[in-house]
Order: C-alpha cells, then sequence, then structure tokens
C-alpha cells in the first residue's frame, strides 16, 4: 500500500467490520498529519483513495470529511430489494438465495437522536468552512445500507415507511467538482443529500427504497444528475433541486413511488432531457417557485396504477387536475415529450373531470409544442409479487378505450405563452386572446 493509498482491512486501528466509521476517521486523520504542507514543487496536498472490499462493514460511528482529493471506493454497488425481502413472509426466507444487500457494503447502525441536526443521522458527512470550498471528493462503487425503516404511526408495515432519520451522504458546506458515481443507496430516509454544489457529478447510481433519492439543496450550478436508477418513497423526492442554475437532468430511469420524479423549485436555465419517468401519481415534474427558462424535452412519461398490494391506496396527495407536468415560470420551453397516462377512469379525481397532463399556473413566455399524449382507460391488476405485478402492468397495452383528458391546461394566471399541436380543440383549455395556439390536426379534419 502506497502512503496515500489505505484498504479498511489493512489499518492498524479499529475494526472494520465493527465500526467502519472509526476506522476511516482514523485514515482521514492520518492523512492531514502528513499532508500539512499547501505549497511543495507546486504541489502539497494531494489526497487519498480509501478502499472498501467486498464485505459486510458495519458503521457506528459517522465519516466526518474534511479533506479535498478523497475518494472512497469499494468493487460493487451490491444493492438488491430490500423491500421485496420484507414483504416475503419470515417463514419463506430460508428458500431466498440471499437476504440482504451485497457488494462492499456499508451498514449505517447510528443511533437516532431526537431534536438532533439532520446531518446527524448522515453515514457520511462532508464538512469544511473556509476557502477554498472542498473539492475533488469522490463516493464509488460500494452500497449504503440503512438496514430497517420504523414505525411512523401510518399503520403501514414498519419496514414500508420509509422513515429511519438515516441519510447516506450528506455534503453540508460549499463544494466544487464531488462526484458520486456507481454507488448503492438502499433503506435510508436521505440517500444523497448536497447543499451548495459546484460541478456535481451523480452518475450512475442505484438509488432506490429510500425516502428521498437527490436533493440538491440550498444553490448550485453547472452540476448533473445523469444514468441513475431511481427509486423514492411515496412522501420523498426522487430528484429534487433548489436554486440551481445550468443543472443536467438526463437519462435516468426514475421508478414510482417518489412523491415526484423531479421537481424543481427556482430553477433557471437548466434541462430535463431523455428521461424515462414513471409514476404512480399525478405530479410527475414539477417547477415551482418561479423556475425560468428551463428546457424540459424528449422525455417518456409513464402515470398508471399501484399494482403492488402492500402499497395499494397510498398516494401523494394531488388530485388529476394538478398536472403530470406542472410549470410556474417564465420562459420556459416543453418541447417533444411522450405522455403514457395509463388509468382507470372509474379512479379519476375529481370524479368525472379530465386529468391534466401539462399545466401552466404562472408566468409568461413558456413555449409548449410537439408534445404527443397517449391516454387509455385500464382495468389495472394487482399482485403479492411486485416484480411480476410491475412487468405485468408495464407490459399490458389492452385497454378499455379512450380515456378524455386535458393534455394541456394554462391557467389565468400564466399568459402570453405559446402552444402549439400538443393537443386538438377539445384537449386543450386556453384562452386563446392571452396566448398563442395552434392544435394538433385531427383525422378527417
Amino acid at each position: 500500500m502506497s502512503d496515500n493509498s489505505y484498504d479498511v482491512t489493512k489499518w492498524s486501528a479499529g475494526d472494520p467490520r465493527e465500526d467502519i466509521g472509526e476506522v476511516i476517521n482514523s485514515i482521514i486523520a492520518d492523512i492531514k498529519s502528513r499532508q500539512t504542507d499547501i505549497d511543495v514543487r507546486d504541489g502539497g496536498k494531494p489526497g487519498a483513495v480509501i478502499y472498501i472490499p467486498p464485505g459486510d462493514f458495519r458503521l457506528r460511528t459517522q465519516v466526518v470529511i474534511d479533506v479535498s482529493y478523497l475518494r472512497i471506493e469499494g468493487s460493487g454497488h451490491g444493492f438488491t430489494s430490500s423491500s421485496i425481502r420484507f414483504n416475503v413472509p419470515e417463514d419463506e426466507w430460508s428458500d431466498l438465495h440471499e437476504l440482504w444487500p451485497g457488494g462492499s457494503r456499508v451498514l449505517v447502525d447510528l443511533p437516532n437522536v431526537d431534536g438532533a441536526d439532520e446531518s446527524a443521522g448522515a453515514a457520511f458527512r462532508v464538512d469544511r468552512d473556509g476557502s477554498p470550498r472542498i473539492s475533488s471528493v469522490e463516493f464509488s462503487s460500494f452500497c449504503i445500507d440503512g438496514l430497517h425503516f420504523e414505525p411512523d404511526g401510518s399503520g403501514m408495515h414498519p419496514e414500508n415507511t420509509y422513515k429511519n432519520g438515516r441519510t447516506g451522504i450528506y455534503v453540508g458546506s460549499a463544494n466544487d467538482s464531488f462526484r458520486i458515481s456507481g454507488m448503492g443507496f438502499v433503506y435510508l430516509e436521505h440517500a444523497l443529500t448536497i447543499c451548495h454544489a459546484d460541478a456535481l457529478s451523480v452518475h450512475d447510481n442505484f438509488i432506490a427504497e429510500c425516502g428521498s433519492c437527490i436533493e440538491l439543496r440550498g444553490w448550485g450550478q453547472a452540476s448533473k444528475v445523469t444514468d441513475n436508477l431511481i427509486g423514492a418513497g411515496p412522501d420523498g423526492y426522487s430528484i429534487f433541486a433548489e436554486n440551481h442554475g445550468g443543472l443536467l437532468v438526463t437519462a435516468n430511469n426514475v421508478f414510482p413511488r417518489g412523491t415526484s420524479s423531479v421537481e424543481l423549485e427556482g430553477v433557471t436555465r437548466s434541462s430535463i432531457t431523455n428521461n424515462r419517468l414513471h409514476s404512480f401519481y399525478p405530479g410527475m415534474v414539477v417547477l415551482r417557485g418561479a423556475c425560468s427558462e428551463n428546457l424540459v424535452a424528449s422525455n417518456h412519461f409513464l402515470r398508471d396504477h399501484e399494482p403492488w398490494a402492500p402499497f395499494l391506496g397510498v398516494d401523494n396527495g394531488q388530485d388529476d387536475s394538478y398536472g403530470l407536468l406542472r410549470i410556474s415560470g417564465n420562459g420556459n420551453s416543453v418541447i417533444g415529450n411522450h405522455f403514457s397516462e395509463a388509468i382507470d377512469a372509474r379512479s379519476v379525481r375529481p370524479s368525472g373531470t379530465p386529468p391534466v397532463v401539462v399545466r401552466l399556473v404562472a408566468g409568461s413566455g413558456n413555449y409548449v409544442a410537439t408534445n404527443h399524449v397517449v391516454a387509455t382507460d385500464v382495468r389495472a391488476k394487482t399482485g403479492e409479487s411486485a416484480y411480476a405485478a410491475q412487468v405485468d402492468a408495464l407490459l399490458t397495452t389492452a385497454s378499455s378505450g379512450r380515456l378524455p383528458v386535458t393534455s394541456v391546461q394554462v391557467d389565468a394566471a400564466s399568459a402570453g405563452n405559446t402552444v402549439l399541436d400538443s393537443g386538438d380543440e377539445t384537449q386543450v383549455v386556453i384562452d386563446k386572446a392571452a396566448n398563442a395556439f395552434r392544435p394538433t390536426p385531427t383525422v378527417g379534419v
């Protein structure tokens, strides 16, 4: 092992299988004690790599990172569905091939402290004051497992609540050029919370069965969330960002059951493109708080019904009039998206009203063009197997008939918009005196 390359199983202090947090903190202390000079031959603090081999490593002490150029890496993200296992009768567990996530696995076993700051429950907390910002911290190719969810008073099975006060990675201070790649996050109330990010890359991770998956808080710029597989809980965010500019959200596969697939607040000049988004509720993509000059293009939206028995009746509280895509802001472009709405007409809320696909709530200068809506009235089936029920639902295109929808609704508080070829005369609700409108041609007309 070189001076700046560490293996947690070969470090002299602590037992990584009993408390990997203590071991990694000891390694970071060693890095800081050796790398003290800030300018030696145009260098001085190269940072280090900490390696976690395949295996199970319990974390009883929070890791605190306050050095730049640190990479913590493993040899496999190790994700497997804990939710499916916990919803299998316990007397059948002995027949399962495995019970827990694997790979290079960190088991978060921090105590819950009532009234503690939200960062207290994080397995890895990154925080450093002063100048320059902490830079180039990387997490790669290991699993962070929150182990269990807890009762929350809802009456849900405790393992289905998505609540346990645990976070995978929490970055509290301004940061530059961080990378989170190839990671697995499972059974955490918050998988990844990053504040004040600049040039952040969250790429090719498996983040599922977490209360909230990706939260970019405070403010930030020029970051990207790309090529991730994501699935949040019904009370949490799949992808959330606030006060960001130049954010790229691309090529993600977002599963149900997050309260939204992508939610932006006060975000400008950013892109949501080429994502596959799937939800059991309205409000799949929400731009609020005066989001402006953003591009929403070439995404596939699928809204259908929950097919898995343990979560029947759970939703995000929004009516179908809320909109699958809901926008408050100015100068946004919504171009070339495909919307599949496959729901039972008898379940629509409010009853007897057409569901809304794109809704412009407030703002002006928005451009909605060449979007395609396929809306079908289906009789959804449910099942005890999460995998089989979901695949059957995804592959079934037979329906009872066409579902009437409002493809675009422009509220009175939104004016000066342009809506082109995104619904025919009967499908678009718009004040033509205050907005520009060209309907999609209909067959035979």
